[in-house]
Parts: structure tokens; C-alpha cells; sequence
């Protein structure tokens, strides 16, 4: 497991914000912190909470609501899905999936995100 803290804009329905992101390999899915999911965009009620496991032994977080946002990094736009966890240390971390969805690559000696400009052109 490997992170890389980058600055990022999150953008939802409700409103935008630029944070510091956790980009972290050993995440799955990607997360944010139940206040900010909910100052930028509508909670959806997951059909089945999901149950995270975390580095602190024997502790464990519910998501139970998820939210679809943009976020920008690199002048690039992208778009996810963020499981909410309340009490989350963090205000938002960028798991694989979303890695893999866009194809970033982490450059842990620059702590750069690397993003291929091929992939964020739209097509149908």
C-alpha cells in the first residue's frame, strides 16, 4: 500500500471545493467524509450498507449512502462514484477502482498522480 496526497476540486450538484485527496493503493473503492458528501451533492441510499475494514486493527467503517461527483486534478476532469463514511480521517480517498477506471499511475519518487491525456477524450 502506497498514497500520494494531491490537491483536487470536487464538484457535485450542491456545490465545489478544492481539497487534499489521499490517493491511496490500498484502498478499493473511493470515499469521502459524510459532512463534505453532503455540502456538494444528494446522498444515495446504498441498497445494502458496506462494510470497510481499516489500517487501525479491529476497527471497522458502515457506508450506507454513496455520492457521484466530478473531480478535477491536473486541468483533467474526471467522474466516480465515493462511498459517504462518517468519522472518516480523511476528507476524501481515491481508491483503485477509480485508479483503474481512469488509469492514473502513481509516481511514488515525484509523489506526482500521472493521468494519459488519451483516456479523458469522451467517445461514444
Amino acid at each position: 500500500m502506497a498514497i500520494i496526497e494531491k490537491e483536487i476540486e470536487l464538484v457535485g450538484s450542491k456545490g465545489r471545493k478544492r481539497i487534499k485527496a489521499l490517493f491511496d493503493s490500498g484502498a478499493i473503492y473511493s470515499c469521502i467524509a459524510g459532512e463534505l458528501a453532503g455540502e456538494l451533492e444528494i446522498l444515495t441510499p446504498l441498497l445494502e450498507p458496506l462494510i470497510f475494514e481499516t489500517a487501525e486493527k479491529d476497527r471497522k467503517m458502515e457506508a450506507k449512502e454513496a455520492v457521484r461527483l466530478d473531480f478535477r486534478i491536473n486541468g483533467y476532469r474526471f467522474s466516480d462514484e465515493f462511498m459517504v463514511l462518517p468519522g472518516l480521517s480523511e476528507e476524501v480517498i481515491i481508491g483503485a477502482v477509480t485508479m483503474q477506471k481512469w488509469r492514473f499511475k502513481l509516481d511514488f519518487e515525484k509523489e506526482e498522480v500521472l493521468i494519459d491525456p488519451r483516456v479523458v477524450r469522451l467517445r461514444i
